[in-house]
């Protein structure tokens, strides 16, 4: 026998399906549960319904449009291997067993596809060929998506990070600190103003310091952001004092001609608090031995 036409391969595939749903389902199953380790990942009850529905869409999509995946009628198809690809990438699956997903349907479907034109070569050949290009692409497509996802989880992730790692502390009515520990970069200092700013505008706060106690080097590049977190502050109304500037980022500021004299630096945080109190018309003293007012 001559090999198949394409819309013949289609429909192969599509009365295979609906022939034998069941069969094909639990033997794709247990092939999933021998190549990954979905089982440890998520419940047998959830896998069983995303295989059932990829067979009940796949059989509809291949009954209409034949194995050509980029066709519109695989769009229901290629919206659940997005949706299985994205969730999967969240529950901690690696690409490759994301993508087994689709390649462990091929010896079923194939063990059924020989049976179906056995003696057959030509079209056994062009129904395997066929079917095999289809699996491809829809596993490299599932691949794409994982990876856009954990892309994006990353990102995420990253940005979260960022927060966390510059928290703004309220250290007195009207006075805010800002902690810096690690390198600046132009990512970091944009969520370092936006996270100071908005403690300004929710504190009301007339003074600003910014440590960098926790900053390893300051460069040039460095420098410039906290001079734009400094201006950022002014433009809202509060004061900006850098605290933490040690002798050798001391000198390493000389030495690069940076010019920092409009600013307000001191070597602690304690000693800029110091200075915040003052500006704010805060006097605290200590309580001497005769108990003398603060």
């Amino acid at each position: 026998m001559s090999a198949l036409p394409q819309n013949q391969i289609g429909l192969a595939i599509s009365n295979i399906l609906a022939r034998d749903e069941q069969g094909i389902l639990a033997d794709w199953i247990k092939e999933i549960g021998q190549s990954s380790r979905s089982g440890d990942l998520m419940k047998e009850s959830e896998l069983r319904t995303q295989c059932s529905q990829f067979l009940k869409l796949m059989r509809q999509a291949s009954q209409t449009a034949g194995p050509d995946f980029k066709a519109k009628a695989w769009d229901p198809v290629r919206e659940t291997l997005a949706d299985m690809s994205r969730s999967r990438a969240q529950q901690g699956f690696t690409p490759v067993e994301t993508a087994t997903f689709v390649f462990s349907f091929k010896r079923p479907l194939f063990t059924r596809i020989q049976q179906e034109f056995k003696g057959q070569a030509e079209a056994v050949a062009s129904e395997m060929w066929a079917t095999t290009q289809l699996l491809d692409e829809m596993g490299l497509y599932t691949t794409e998506v994982y990876q856009k996802s954990r892309e994006e989880l990353v990102r995420r992730q990253q940005e979260e990070l960022l927060e966390l790692s510059t928290p703004v502390v309220k250290l007195w009515d009207g006075v805010v600190a800002l902690p810096l520990i690690g390198t600046l970069d132009s990512a970091r200092t944009q969520v370092v103003m936006e996270s100071l700013l908005e403690a300004i505008v929710q504190t009301n706060s007339r003074v600003a310091i910014i440590d960098i106690t926790g900053v390893p080097t300051v460069d040039t590049v460095v420098a410039q952001h906290l001079l734009k977190t400094v201006t950022a502050a002014r433009l809202m109304g509060a004061d900006c004092i850098i605290s933490g500037v040690r002798p050798q980022i001391a000198q390493t500021i000389v030495h690069l001609g940076i010019n920092l004299l409009d600013v307000t630096t001191k070597a602690t945080l304690a000693s800029a608090f110091s200075v915040a109190l003052q500006r704010l018309g805060v006097h605290i003293g200590r309580e001497g031995s005769k108990g003398q007012e603060r």
